[in-house]
């Protein structure tokens, strides 16, 4: 059994063939997946789709792209659709400096999001690219504040974002970069992060793992990423589908097997 912490079900790449999607994924054993919010005015799309898949759950949450255009949603606006049955957890959330952004804005919407999870005892989804020391100092900082369980999801950061994530007593998700060559420090993480802090994702339809590297991904890929983690870990892949789903469903515990 593996479960596909992280994709996009709404995403046009997937929206356009949901059902051979959701089908290819059953015949590969992933037995269920969560379809992340990215904009939490489009929140009604994705509950829609956790509420006509029984394998499907959602977050609602904005992610830092679009954290500028959504600095009107409050911590209690997340607090309130999150009480949807079929939404397990906040996010995606966080900070990405690759691209032209307002920083000011992500911060906001991170602190609130964070503030959310911290309310309903939700995951927070943390989204992080190019900007490991901030997400750092942020989630340091508000931890002080009283914790919150998280994810970093789809690591591609460093080690020491890993180690500081950790020791906050977050989970980390690795998705099909971690079978790409280039990937050393990410292959790394996934040798020393404690068994039961470990998730697999697809990040669909982005981030294909090899051997379907530049295609569009999907929920059935997230099987090569798990054997990959087993591969470096030196263990079978049914003992990583049984840790990663045993901390998916500790970590989302608003979820039922």
């Amino acid at each position: 059994m593996l479960i596909d912490s992280h994709c996009h079900l709404d995403f046009p790449e997937l929206a356009a063939d949901r059902a051979g999607v959701l089908s290819r994924a059953k015949a590969n054993g992933i037995d269920g997946m969560v379809t992340i919010s990215t904009r939490v005015e489009r929140f009604d799309e994705i509950r829609a789709i956790a509420e006509q898949n029984p394998e499907v759950w959602c977050s609602v949450g904005t992610h830092p792209h679009h954290a500028h255009e959504e600095l009107h949603i409050e911590t209690d606006d997340l607090v309130r659709l999150s009480q949807h049955p079929r939404c397990v957890a906040i996010g995606e959330v966080g900070l990405d400096y690759h691209y032209e952004g307002d920083p000011v804005a992500q911060a906001t919407g991170f602190r609130r999001h964070i503030a959310a999870s911290r309310e309903t005892g939700l995951p927070l989804v943390i989204h992080a690219r190019e900007a490991d020391d901030d997400v750092a100092a942020i989630l340091e900082d508000e931890a002080g504040k009283g914790t919150f369980p998280f994810v970093l999801h789809c690591f591609s950061s460093g080690i020491e974002l890993a180690r500081r994530g950790l020791a906050l007593g977050g989970y980390i998700s690795f998705s099909g970069i971690v079978t790409f060559k280039n990937a050393a420090t990410i292959q790394e993480v996934a040798s020393f992060a404690p068994a039961d802090r470990i998730l697999v994702e697809t990040d669909a339809p982005y981030l294909a793992p090899v051997p379907y590297r530049g295609k569009s991904n999907e929920p059935s890929f997230v099987r090569h990423t798990a054997e990959k983690v087993a591969e470096i870990r030196g263990v079978s892949l049914e003992e990583i589908g049984r840790v990663t789903t045993d901390n998916f469903f500790r970590l989302f515990s608003k979820a039922r097997r």
